[in-house]
């Protein structure tokens, strides 16, 4: 294993904690108060802060020092203070690199046909994890957690999330296995909002996408008539345009990428097409709200959980059955 062009010699450790490290600490001021959080140190210039009172989500991430993820102005709150009635999620969207969007619906709030009303991206990204374990071992550093989105008489869901680090490496795997822990067929929408910001994110970054079917998701992306990709410097009455790619099926897997010529770092995130075969895009290029969100998820619709079930595009797990979802970043600085 290297870093960089350098070997990895463990027989010039003292212990592997020299090079590679798993801290646990939990926040005592702010919004964030109580609330635990997990640092992955991979030794090879790679640091992840993984929240596991919001379902193991990813927050801070840097590679030789420099940062990739966007952070919203409200921060990593706790799970207590979010709102589950309509576009609440927003007041408490702390951004970070990987926020999960699920278990049984994302996109905008919604009610469904027997009066259920489904808040914005569902409350999984709001129940603290069970963390199983979080160590160094076989060359890599590894976190591994359970989520469970339960309610009597209602849905029985169980995630599994590994999070993984080959010891001075510049990527970071995650692997989510979803189970349907009821008798009955349980509906499952399940959407990954990554989410870019500077210095990877700015005017001249260039965005690729392995689309080429593209379409505008929202009004504001229609009437801008622009490329999903297209950048410029920050403007106060910037739109959020969301766009839809259909990756092609031609490949198992499929890759997008964030390149900043300025500075030379690049994010290119890697998807399982068979488990995830749609991405959606959401750019918002203000002042202090500059982010691209990248987002892959199993279902085609954005508008919530009515119109998923309306146009017969809402994914079922059968009873006692999983799925398994995987997403590797490539990190370069």
């Amino acid at each position: 294993m290297t870093s960089g062009t350098t070997p990895f010699r463990e027989d010039l450790l003292g212990t592997v904690g020299q090079l590679a490290r798993v801290d646990r600490f939990v926040v005592t001021d702010g919004p964030a108060h109580g609330t635990r959080v997990l640092r992955l140190v991979n030794g090879g210039g790679l640091e992840v802060e993984l929240h596991a009172d919001r379902a193991l989500d990813l927050g801070r991430i840097t590679y030789r020092g420099r940062p990739f993820a966007w952070l919203s102005p409200m921060g990593f709150t706790a799970p207590g203070l979010a709102d589950p009635h309509d576009e609440g999620w927003l007041r408490t969207f702390g951004g970070g690199l990987l926020t999960t969007c699920g278990l049984d619906t994302f996109g905008d709030p919604s009610t469904t046909t027997d009066g259920v009303r489904y808040p914005q991206h569902g409350r999984i990204g709001a129940l603290p994890a069970s963390v199983l374990c979080a160590e160094v071992t076989d060359g890599q550093v590894i976190v591994q957690a359970e989520v469970r989105q339960a309610a009597l008489h209602g849905e029985h869901l169980r995630l599994h999330r590994t999070v993984r680090s080959e010891l001075g490496s510049s990527s970071l795997t995650l692997t989510d296995v979803v189970t349907n822990e009821s008798a009955v067929p349980q509906p499952h929408m399940v959407l990954y909002h990554v989410n870019l910001g500077w210095p990877l994110l700015g005017p001249r970054t260039v965005l690729t996408s392995p689309a080429t079917d593209v379409e505008a998701e929202n009004d504001a992306a229609r009437a801008s008539g622009r490329p999903w990709n297209a950048l410029h410097e920050p403007a106060p009455y910037a739109d959020s345009l969301v766009h839809l790619h259909r990756p092609p099926d031609t490949q198992e897997n499929w890759t997008v990428s964030a390149t900043n010529p300025d500075n030379a770092m690049r994010l290119a995130l890697t998807a399982s097409h068979r488990s995830l075969p749609f991405l959606h895009t959401w750019k918002s290029l203000r002042p202090g709200q500059y982010v691209v969100g990248i987002e892959p998820a199993n279902a085609s619709v954005m508008s919530g959980r009515a119109e998923a079930e309306a146009r017969g595009f809402l994914p079922v797990l059968a009873p006692r059955t999983s799925v398994r979802y995987d997403l590797c970043f490539d990190l370069d600085a």
